[in-house]
């Protein structure tokens, strides 16, 4: 019995069949992964957006091998071939390799030497043949009933060769045997590399390569790659080849007919000219799919700890821009990121520049309020860092900074997006602008750039572009659905990302409260164009109005169980004001007192609802960014020269990837911790330890001023 897509999904992903079938079925009518991950849980279970997601992307694969089972079956049964053991192997298919394999026979192909033979008719001696019959006849003998001058078939020699190419292309086509090679390649075969020439590269490492492919790391495996297209490596897949024959000969041979010699050369020359080369491409393009994903994933694990670092919320931050030529660009913004000056400083072009620049800037500091400050981390950095310092030193008070990542902010500065944003501002002041921001709310500022040029991962350029955009969109999505945004301040790149919002309906929003003002209630999101029923459904939970008269209206707290809520509140004792004065410190205890089971009932809806409602009512308008550990302001400088071995230093982790992670230790340059220094036991993998954002303890293992490397470890300063 053929399984169903549900009972598949519920078997791999170990989930209930009722919990799939729900998840999707609320798929199928619109709902978003992040609206079924915080307002549907008692339908999946309480998946999360991680689980929803493979379970989504799973069910597209399912289904997209479903239809080209449909397209396969009919094919065949318009040749007229198509058999009730056909249809049962093409309906077991696991995977669309196995499909397109069953397909192999049957699929039109062009002119081979095979197509050749059979137009001489020479089809008939290569089945008789391949029959193998113990008293059948020998080939020579066989092959003299079909010479035909007229078809080019002089002799029995070239009967033979023309059937033997027949058999040889059936082989080829047969599905068992393939997939029984297949199987044996992934097992056995090595892929190896080796240089093009003597010149020095990147690819130094890879000269002289070998490794068992069930021992490939993706990392390796999207590197090759890239050498190959650089042609700086010769790259080879090898396999033993007596080994794959004989796995072949037990397949094909029949010991003791006469025919078997002819059927065996016929099997090695299958393999050789046919087989071999496409299982080949298959393995190579498997393995670069595999690492292709494998990078992507990591890109997504890095990259969601990045969206979700701690804002520096509520501070009159300076942003600085470094450079050399066109100097550093440096704006102003309150804590609301609005733009209240903006200057271009020479801090590079002398001493006498310098001085100017840190009085310059003092003056600003003095004039605004500043209290942080933020430095991108490209060129001139470590000059302007310096600088900084030594501002710091002399204004005092509690000014301090921070060096930020400036992936992307060229590419936002000189976007239509920023043009939008900051039209009365050159391109340079709006990445001063970009810089300041990214320390206040990372998120709500990364958001405008296209996550790839966010920089947290490996080979991301050699990505498939839509699957990589599928997969690092889907993070940013469940980043801003999981912190929420205020309805009447987000940016419409921000409110793009809402659940149930897409860039139309965000810039309406945006038209809406700067015509009529800011919103007062959720209800009034109604009211917005084009942004109907279903749509206000997926958002609205998403979607705070700090500005509403009803409480709710700021919270996580979805309008379909505000009813619940004011139940709830009934039931333990509380009213809306204790909600709006932060007094329900004791919220979960009665509830866990009276029973959440119970309660729910009472308040009609599932257990991990009231939870949720509970948890949010304990803290209107949380932030869970504001649990993560701050980012490290800092007030002095360190200089590469300045580390020794042996010394314990704070850290931020900043890139995660096969072997290792970057920590940034305030030196202007990352140091790498190898995969065999992040922890004491064994780890596959650095993201089973860290992810991007953590801070860390580090000790200083090894530097290399020269090549400006630093090594770390983080088990040796535990």
């Amino acid at each position: 019995m053929v399984e169903t897509i549900v009972q598949i999904l519920a078997r791999e992903l170990w989930k209930e069949e009722r919990h799939v079938a729900n998840v999707i079925a609320l798929l199928d009518e619109g709902s978003t992964i992040p609206f079924i991950a915080r307002y549907r849980k008692e339908l999946h279970g309480s998946m999360d957006d991680t689980a929803l997601r493979t379970l989504e992307d799973r069910l597209h694969y399912l289904r997209s091998l479903q239809q080209r089972r449909e397209e396969v079956l009919l094919a065949i049964e318009n040749q007229g071939k198509l058999t009730e053991e056909l249809t049962a192997a093409v309906h077991a298919a696991a995977t669309l390799a196995e499909v397109e394999d069953l397909y192999r026979p049957y699929k039109p192909k062009r002119r081979t030497r095979a197509t050749i033979a059979r137009e001489r008719g020479l089809e008939p001696l290569a089945l008789l043949l391949m029959a193998q019959e113990k008293n059948g006849p020998a080939p020579l003998a066989a092959a003299a009933d079909f010479i035909d001058p007229e078809k080019g078939v002089e002799t029995a020699e070239d009967a033979l060769q023309g059937a033997s190419d027949i058999v040889a292309e059936m082989f080829s086509d047969d599905a068992a045997i393939r997939k029984g090679l297949r199987e044996l390649l992934e097992r056995k075969a090595v892929l190896r590399s080796s240089a093009v020439s003597e010149e020095d590269s990147v690819y130094r490492l890879y000269y002289d390569f070998a490794q068992p492919v069930s021992r490939l790391q993706g990392h390796q495996i999207l590197a090759i790659n890239r050498g190959e297209r650089e042609e700086k490596l010769k790259v080879s897949l090898e396999m033993d080849r007596e080994t794959a024959l004989i796995l072949l000969r037990r397949q094909v041979l029949r010991p003791g007919a006469p025919a078997m010699d002819f059927i065996r050369t016929a099997a090695e020359d299958a393999y050789d000219r046919l087989i071999f080369p496409s299982l080949e491409r298959e393995l190579r393009s498997a393995l670069t799919e595999r690492a292709s994903e494998g990078a992507i994933g990591q890109f997504a694990l890095n990259l969601k700890p990045l969206l979700m670092q701690p804002p520096v919320k509520g501070h009159v931050t300076m942003g600085l821009d470094p450079g050399y030529r066109m100097g550093c660009k440096v704006a102003v913004v309150d804590g609301t990121g609005k733009v209240l000056d903006t200057a271009v400083v020479y801090p590079t072009y002398g001493e006498r520049q310098k001085r100017e620049a840190i009085a310059k800037l003092k003056e600003l500091v003095k004039c605004h309020g500043v209290t942080h400050i933020a430095i991108g981390n490209g060129t001139a950095s470590r000059e302007t860092e310096q600088m900084t310092v030594e501002l710091i030193r002399e204004a005092g008070g509690e000014l301090s900074y921070m060096v930020v990542s400036e992936a992307g902010a060229s590419v936002y500065s000189a976007s239509k997006l920023a043009a939008e944003e900051f039209p009365q501002f050159d391109v340079n002041l709006r990445s001063a602008v970009s810089i300041a921001r990214r320390l206040q709310d990372p998120l709500a500022e990364l958001v405008k750039i296209d996550p790839k040029a966010i920089g947290v991962g490996q080979y991301q350029h050699d990505m498939p572009p839509k699957r990589l955009d599928e997969a690092l969109n889907a993070v940013v999505e469940d980043c801003v659905n999981a912190v929420g945004v205020d309805v009447n301040t987000a940016s419409p790149s921000l409110l793009a990302q809402i659940s149930g919002l897409n860039q139309t309906t965000a810039k309406n929003i945006v038209k809406y409260r700067e015509e009529n003002g800011a919103f007062t209630s959720r209800k009034q999101l109604l009211k917005v164009p084009k942004l109907g029923p279903k749509a206000y459904e997926q958002c609205a939970g998403f979607l705070r109005v700090p500005e509403s008269r009803l409480v709710l209206d700021n919270t996580a707290v979805h309008p379909e169980s505000y009813a619940a809520a004011e139940t709830l509140l009934k039931l333990t004792g509380y009213t809306m004001e204790d909600v709006a004065a932060g007094r329900l410190d004791d919220l979960k205890s009665r509830v866990a007192a009276a029973g959440a089971e119970q309660l729910a009932a009472q308040a009609g809806v599932g257990v991990p609802t009231l939870l949720d409602v509970t948890k949010e009512l304990v803290k209107p308008g949380r932030d869970p960014r504001d649990e993560l550990p701050p980012p490290i302001l800092r007030t002095d400088v360190m200089e590469l020269k300045d580390l020794k071995p042996g010394m314990v230093l704070t850290g931020t982790v900043r890139n995660v990837i096969d072997f290792g992670a970057f920590v940034d230790i305030g030196v202007h340059q990352d140091g790498l911790v190898h995969i065999s220094e992040v922890c004491s036991k064994f780890i596959r993998h650095p993201s089973e330890v860290v992810s991007v954002g953590d801070v860390v303890k580090v000790v200083v293992l090894d530097v290399d001023e020269k090549k400006k490397r630093i090594s770390l470890s983080i088990k040796q300063a535990k």
